[in-house]
């Protein structure tokens, strides 16, 4: 791009499509598009959308949502919820709930986008671009942008999470196949017109499975968390989902018994689904858990060591790129680094540690020694510009946007 063209969405809209989520690593891309868009010139609209038939906003799940998502950087916010009442109406317990009992979670979050409400005043809008995450928001891109070319973000390969998940869920025969649901995700992605991907694996998977579309690998901008003077504690820092829960039993069952008090607070809302999932494991620990936090960059300022403990879990971790930006020395399992298209052993600030034993005894060691400064030259701050900065990122993307506007 040149310095003539700094601005080259200017005068167009662009409607970022997603999933109500916070307080986790979508809702941290979620903010990085809309960042990005704004940069180059254009109006950004946000459309949060539930995946769970619920009332509209502000009741229900909106509650929590809204009052954690003030950050969105978008010039318009709309909000889209599925009616309870479309259940029996609409036959959604035949499309969607049927399947889903059998653990079809793709076809069921399908059905429910499909069947959502249009929020106040969004016809209104005249969109010049969609950019919908996940596969599944592609139905109320196509029922209400028809016109608009349809960028989809792929924020990885949805049939494994849904594997994933459906271990610990309650579901009867005959249960849905990873093929299954793979096929489905994949039906509604042809009908995009450019896929994006935010890791290396699953955009050579996707490229695979789909040659005949048009797919672009390109690294998330995650804001970065302040290189900060460092401070005494140990840290860790997770959202609360599946395999965030079982990298951190295994931290809490088998990493701390070894690490001899070496003391560490853990921050964000991970527990309270160790809470849920086992009562047992959190009272144990409960005096380590800091819940969620307003600042979390502060958190990253004042830490000395970020452990990242990664047994689980598939796509890119925001958290471990939160974890780079800030420059503190790392202590990780190779997996949280899983997607970044680098080898972690090369970065000075990372020791790498996999059995409880090396992980424990490498925490110890970060733990003993003075905290290298400054943070802001240091070897993952400086993998964290190349790769995950705003400024990647917008460029980046519009150099994959710039041929789906023509």
């Amino acid at each position: 791009m040149s310095p003539t063209d700094d601005l080259p969405l200017a005068g167009k809209t662009v409607a970022v499509l997603h999933a109500a989520w916070h307080s986790c690593g979508s809702w941290q891309v979620n903010i990085g598009q809309m960042a990005a868009y704004r940069s180059l010139g254009a109006r950004v609209i946000s459309i949060a959308i539930m995946d769970m038939p619920g009332p509209p906003p502000p009741e229900g799940r909106w509650a929590a949502y809204l009052p954690a998502t003030q950050d969105a950087p978008a010039d318009a916010r709309y909000f889209a919820a599925t009616p309870v009442s479309a259940l029996w109406r609409s036959g959604l317990l035949r499309d969607g709930w049927w399947p889903l009992i059998h653990g079809d979670q793709a076809t069921w979050l399908i059905e429910v986008v499909r069947r959502a409400d249009a929020p106040r005043g969004l016809a209104q809008e005249r969109v010049d671009l969609v950019h919908a995450n996940h596969y599944f928001t592609l139905p109320f891109a196509k029922a209400h942008f028809p016109d608009a070319p349809v960028i989809v973000e792929t924020q990885d390969i949805q049939a494994d999470q849904y594997v994933l998940r459906n271990k610990s869920g309650f579901f009867i025969p005959p249960y849905a196949t990873h093929a299954n649901m793979l096929a489905v995700e994949l039906d509604w992605m042809r009908r995009a017109d450019l896929c994006v991907h935010l890791n290396e694996r699953e955009h050579l998977e996707f490229s695979r499975l789909l040659p005949e579309k048009r797919h672009a690998l390109i690294y998330p901008a995650v804001a970065a968390a302040p290189t900060g003077p460092g401070g005494e504690e140990t840290i860790i820092v997770a959202s609360d989902n599946p395999a965030n829960f079982t990298s951190l039993r295994w931290f809490l069952s088998e990493v701390l018994p070894k690490a001899e008090g070496a003391p560490v607070a853990i921050y964000g809302n991970i527990d309270a689904g160790v809470k849920a999932r086992d009562p047992a494991l959190y009272d144990a620990h409960a005096a380590l858990f800091r819940g969620r936090v307003a600042d979390l960059g502060a958190v990253y300022a004042g830490a000395k060591i970020v452990l990242l403990p990664t047994i689980d879990g598939h796509g890119l971790s925001i958290k471990a790129v939160e974890a780079l930006s800030c420059g503190a020395p790392l202590v990780a399992n190779r997996a949280a680094f899983r997607g970044m298209g680098i080898d972690p052993a090369t970065l000075a600030n990372v020791t790498l540690a996999e059995d409880p034993e090396s992980f424990a005894a490498a925490w110890r060691e970060a733990a003993g020694r003075p905290a290298p400064q400054p943070r802001e030259t240091s070897d993952t701050r400086r993998f964290y510009e190349e790769a995950f900065s705003i400024d990647a990122y917008r460029r980046n993307l519009w150099a994959a946007a710039e041929p789906v506007l023509g």
